[in-house]
């Protein structure tokens, strides 16, 4: 439709109005003031006269601490890199007077290992690692078949496609989170549920992907082979694998990346790996170890990052 250029303005400026009044509505409905107040209040420390949030994260949970008080006395065939350290610390008790809880000072013996927290979280992001590695080999075993079924250049009947289609969309729409919850539940705490979530989830993008990227190869080849006679299998691998190979990889490289910081969410709900741990610390407000935790994911995606772009540069 032909606007006059006189009511250009106008209409542009009635169109900033009201979509500057839904968005304050919005944001009314969606009660943002709290989230700013209550922000504020925690970086400030005032928050239910609780220590300001960078007290609660800092410093980082590097070692952990076995009891020693019911060990032997001697010190020489400790482990490699372990010391002993006896502390005074404060412990809320029951007064069997009283029969009332009081703060107590308590001598505690430790065998310290300075890094021993770290080698925990290093253990579980490979786990997590595994668990992301998996669930990307189970989404490409999915996947391509899904992909050659729905991708028109296959050739394949209008029914399938669509079944194809239908089937990749359902396998997106479910969120890992909720798959995982529920295969847990199904078949137990561990990698499993976590391996199967992240593959059945990220099938559906996978099929979708490789179908795109088999729909846009070029297809004078895949006529020239048909002409000759050529089954569709045949076609695929002849035609259309040498001119997907990059997106392929491409797209393979990014659920990886993907599935690994999905592990950690996954995790959560008991599918194995360092969100398990996460959840625990988490709830126990144990925030020097979820520093540590979240750091060591940092960590984790970015090498691999790196990694994958290295790789596509080899594609």
């Amino acid at each position: 439709m032909n606007v006059p250029a006189p009511l250009r303005p106008f209409l542009l400026a009635l169109g900033a109005f009201v979509m500057f009044t839904m968005l304050a509505l919005s944001a009314q409905r969606m009660d943002l003031g709290r989230i700013t107040t209550t922000a504020a209040n925690i970086l400030m420390g005032q928050d239910d006269n609780r220590p300001a949030i960078a007290d609660q994260f800092w410093p980082l949970q590097l070692e952990t601490r076995e009891d020693w008080s019911a060990q032997p006395a001697d010190t020489t065939n400790l482990p490699a890199f372990t010391h002993i350290e006896t502390q005074i610390i404060q412990e809320r008790q029951l007064d069997p007077e009283t029969l009332r809880t009081v703060t107590a000072n308590v001598r505690r013996t430790s065998l310290v290992h300075p890094f021993g927290y770290v080698l925990d979280v290093a253990a579980k992001m490979l786990e997590s690692i595994e668990i992301a590695i998996w669930g990307t080999l189970l989404a490409v075993f999915l996947g391509l078949p899904l992909a050659m079924l729905r991708a028109s250049s296959i050739g394949l009947p209008t029914p399938i496609r669509s079944a194809s289609r239908m089937i990749c969309a359902a396998l997106r729409a479910v969120p890992e989170l909720l798959v995982a919850l529920i295969l847990v539940a199904v078949i137990g705490f561990g990698p499993p549920a976590g391996i199967l979530a992240l593959g059945f989830h990220a099938a559906g993008f996978l099929g979708r992907f490789f179908a795109d990227a088999m729909e846009d190869a070029d297809q004078k080849p895949v006529g020239a082979l048909r002409a000759t006679g050529a089954g569709r299998l045949v076609t695929f691998a002849m035609a259309i694998v040498p001119q997907v190979r990059g997106p392929f990889a491409s797209s393979t490289l990014y659920i990886l990346d993907r599935n690994v910081r999905m592990a950690a969410v996954i995790g959560i709900v008991g599918a194995g790996g360092i969100g398990q741990e996460l959840k625990g610390r988490i709830d126990m407000f144990d925030y020097g170890h979820v520093t540590t935790i979240v750091i060591a994911i940092f960590i984790v995606v970015l090498v691999l990052d790196e990694i994958a772009v290295r790789l596509r540069r080899h594609t």
